[in-house]
């Protein structure tokens, strides 16, 4: 019997779907061969950042009903899951009381990112049991810091901070979320705080909001200006309001805040100062999703087409391609909607009405100016109010919702567009750092309770702006307070605060990334980032098949990279699986295990490799 070893670095939703689908072909290991397969983690499978430890005010920002890690079948959905184990819902929260108490959980509902950590734990020890006699599973409670390839021989060995050296045939990277090295911005405002702390016993600076539990450094009743308006930000302002003690009363329009006394003041502010859209309630269904007529896989192949006969290359200009169609597929689903009827593709016209529908969505601030902060702060609550009507309305009954929600459906095509250099390098940079932002804010925002929270928490007095379009946040060594300046038509508005939060997710830049594991990688040249021409978005450089490319140029033979690393050559890679729909989650995973498969056969198949020597793990 030999056997062949197999190591997942990073065991969160990625790495177990790598684990899912060995787990599927296991029963068809050629004759005499057994796998070991190595998890490299510290902690617990499955779960990665989803930590079933975390508070249970943090949120999943999709439906628990349209999660599931077995797209298949074979497994409960999130939801599913949940009201098998008894949790039910009462009006502090989920709890596992079985049949006593609260109510059911519901298609609806958007359950705590903990409960998500035990599903994923779940879905981790039903892969684990269903393992025949011929996969041993080791899980290494450990992180990897070094992967050193073994020459001539052609497999590896992975290191591990607590000694431990995994020799390995076949390699999955699914580390997920990284954090970057301190930026020039970064160590400015470092040492802004560490000069002027004796004066101000408040002053702090996070560049990262994770885990939650760091923002215990920010004092009670201090004045903190968090830079974001997404999903993090959400994240930040729930672990500083209900984290501490604070509560919610009523619901909708009704809702109001009911402090405990130990918030701080949360100013916030963002480039534009736009909030995340919330999400309409879901008339869709599980499986239900929008079939575009514009922005099509075939439209986009037709571009290539037009593109290399026009510039000698397949490379797609978005803006001025791709984004007609994108505007022209909003307008469709928006007068499509508006009307309740169904109206022919090849018969519809993008109207001046249905274009400054498109308009009024994609640019809201087009041709606003303020004259101070109390102009815009009427502006950003009316603003919230109006989005949050047309998510009542649901995402087939309010044309806006339909017409965003159809951005989600379509990702696809983005992709299709996108991926593996599809865009010119300048085009790529502009999709990045315009589009991508911008889809986000109007397509993946948050549930809708979290924008009625910011709206009850504006009206408490706890949360406000900390200025408008355009601001910009400069340590004030005066006050040892940072400052937020915003310039509006009647003068400058500067409010100030003690402790400054970026509440954001860092890209993937591998020469930036803080891991010693990338740092060795890359110093043995067995990852180079990926380029787009003049362009580095971020990630891994990898083969469609989810290969890792050397710094030589070469695909490594047996070392595969998913998810979060290689956000860069693919695009939208941080979701879970939805029932009932084709997922990119899952095609991934199964590309590189066929992958690995196709290479056991033929590595069973030379002799000359199946007389090697293989060594067992080392333990110190």
């Amino acid at each position: 019997m030999r056997a062949v070893q197999v190591t997942i670095v990073g065991l969160g939703p990625r790495g177990l779907g790598i684990l899912q689908h060995i787990a599927q072909r296991a029963h068809q290991l050629p004759e005499g061969v057994e796998l070991n397969v190595h998890l490299v983690d510290p902690g617990d499978t499955g779960q990665g950042a989803h930590s079933n430890r975390q508070p249970d005010h943090l949120l999943t920002n999709t439906l628990a009903s349209q999660l599931t890690m077995f797209p298949g079948g074979g497994g409960p959905s999130f939801t599913d899951w949940a009201q098998q184990v008894g949790y039910r819902r009462f009006a502090g929260g989920y709890y596992r009381t079985g049949e006593a108490g609260g109510e059911p959980i519901g298609p609806h509902d958007y359950l705590p990112r903990s409960l998500l950590g035990e599903y994923l734990s779940f879905a981790s020890d039903h892969t684990l049991s269903s393992l025949p006699t011929s996969v041993r599973v080791v899980h290494h409670r450990a992180r990897a810091i070094d992967i050193e390839e073994l020459s001539p021989s052609g497999t590896y060995v992975v290191r591990t901070e607590n000694g431990y050296e995994i020799p390995s045939d076949f390699l999955f990277l699914a580390t997920g979320h990284s954090r970057r090295t301190p930026t020039d911005e970064d160590i400015r405002f470092e040492n802004f705080v560490s000069e002027h702390q004796g004066r101000n016993d408040r002053l702090a600076y996070l560049a990262d909001c994770y885990p939650v539990d760091k923002l215990g450094r920010i004092a009670p009743g201090a004045t903190v200006a968090v830079q974001g308006f997404g999903l993090t930000a959400h994240d930040v302002i729930a672990h500083l309001t209900i984290g501490r003690g604070g509560r919610f009363e009523g619901d909708g329009h009704d809702m109001r805040y009911i402090p405990c006394g130990r918030e701080p003041g949360i100013l916030l502010f963002s480039r534009q100062c736009l909030p995340a859209a919330a999400r309409g309630i879901n008339q869709k269904g599980l499986a239900g999703a929008y079939q575009p007529h514009f922005l099509t896989l075939e439209a986009i192949r037709r571009l290539r087409e037009h593109a290399r006969r026009k510039r000698g290359s397949a490379q797609i200009d978005f803006e001025a391609e791709a984004v007609p169609l994108l505007r022209r597929e909003m307008g469709y689903v928006y007068r499509s909607t508006l009307e309740q009827g169904h109206i022919r593709p090849t018969q519809y016209e993008f109207t001046a009405a249905d274009q400054a529908a498109v308009d009024a969505i994609v640019d809201p601030l087009a041709g606003k100016s303020f004259r101070d902060l109390d102009a815009f702060r009427a502006f950003f609550t009316a603003f919230v109010t109006e989005d949050l009507e047309h998510a009542e309305e649901g995402n087939r009954t309010s044309p806006v919702k339909a017409a965003t929600d159809a951005i989600r459906d379509i990702r696809a095509s983005l992709r299709e567009a996108v991926e593996f250099s599809g865009l010119t390098p300048d085009s790529h940079r502009v999709f990045n750092t315009r589009w991508v932002p911008l889809m986000n804010r109007i397509s993946f925002g948050p549930p809708r309770r979290r924008n009625y929270e910011l709206l009850a928490l504006m009206n408490a007095g706890v949360v406000d702006l900390a200025g408008g379009p355009g601001c910009r946040i400069i340590p004030d060594p005066e006050t040892a307070r940072f400052t937020v300046e915003t310039r509006f038509t009647d003068g400058p508005t500067v409010r100030y605060a003690d402790a400054l939060v970026a509440a954001r997710l860092d890209l993937f830049h591998p020469e930036t990334d803080s891991s010693p594991l990338t740092a060795r990688l890359l110093a043995r040249g067995l990852i180079r980032p990926y380029r787009n021409g003049s362009y580095e978005p971020g990630g891994v450089d990898i083969t469609p098949s989810g290969r890792v490319i050397a710094k030589a140029g070469t695909p490594l033979t047996g070392v595969w990279a998913v998810g979060y690393p290689v956000e860069g050559p693919r695009y939208y890679t941080y979701y879970l699986p939805r029932d009932g729909q084709k997922s990119r989650f899952t095609d991934e995973a199964n590309a590189a295990v066929c992958d690995m498969w196709q290479q056991l056969t033929i590595l069973e198949e030379d002799d000359s490799r199946a007389d090697r020597q293989r060594q067992s793990v080392s333990i110190p």
